[in-house]
């Protein structure tokens, strides 16, 4: 399931006023605090935050286990469906492309990925909900993202430039509760999802890791080598 813990911004997003009336998919929590819920298996909680950039609506979206982001552009306020199905999309091709990008697709079979995707995702749940730890980051994304629309004087024209940004983001190292070392929040999503949908077991998610970084290494090596003989 899909819970989207909303901050009071985002709530106001997703509600409309009919008749004087307040309708809202926002609901009340099952408990105050995120860690405190029930546990369940197939839960994936992201935090949903709303700003305004350029007089237009602006979405970041941070999942609160890796703190892998995502940011919707020109969101259209109160369109729930919309907004679901833009964020599947975003969240599945940027795992997708990141997979590619890093040789880690061998460890992908599609079709019972997906059958894994939509069984344990079909289903989702907005509630008015915080949380601190990934609020902190979420702000300093919103920073960067406000500095960079004004530096490029628009916004993301479309969902591929908005990918890119995300891509930037989630290459960038984060520290949070729970975790003793600095990690990258795209890292971490790639082999949450390779648990949680890829169907691997441990080794098989380590050896895909393990490429993943290898990969990175030699990306990093290429574009050394490409600054210097550009001197």
């Amino acid at each position: 399931m899909l819970i989207f813990n909303c901050t009071e911004a985002a709530s106001k997003f997703f509600s409309r006023v009919h008749k004087g009336k307040t309708i809202t998919p926002v609901q009340k929590p099952p408990s105050p605090v995120i860690e405190d819920d029930e546990p369940l298996e197939s839960a994936e909680q992201w935090l949903v935050h709303a700003i305004t950039v350029q007089r237009k609506h602006v979405l970041f979206v941070i999942h609160v286990q890796t703190r892998y982001c995502m940011i919707f552009a020109d969101a259209k306020k109160a369109d729930v469906d919309g907004f679901v199905h833009r964020f599947a999309e975003r969240w599945i091709n940027g795992l997708m492309r990141h997979a590619g990008h890093h040789d880690i697709l061998r460890w992908i079979d599609d079709e019972p990925m997906m059958e894994r995707f939509v069984k344990s995702c079909g289903e989702y749940v907005f509630y008015k909900r915080g949380h601190r730890g990934a609020q902190k980051h979420l702000n300093e994304i919103a920073w960067v993202f406000e500095d960079c629309a004004a530096e490029w004087g628009t916004l993301p024209s479309d969902e591929f430039s908005a990918a890119r940004f995300d891509g930037d983001m989630n290459d960038t190292p984060r520290g949070s509760k729970g975790h003793k070392d600095y990690y990258f929040p795209d890292e971490e999503m790639i082999v949450h999802w390779l648990r949680r949908y890829g169907g691997l077991d441990e080794p098989a998610v380590q050896a895909a890791r393990e490429r993943r970084m290898e990969v990175k290494r030699e990306i990093r090596a290429f574009e050394r080598q490409q600054y210097l003989e550009a001197q």
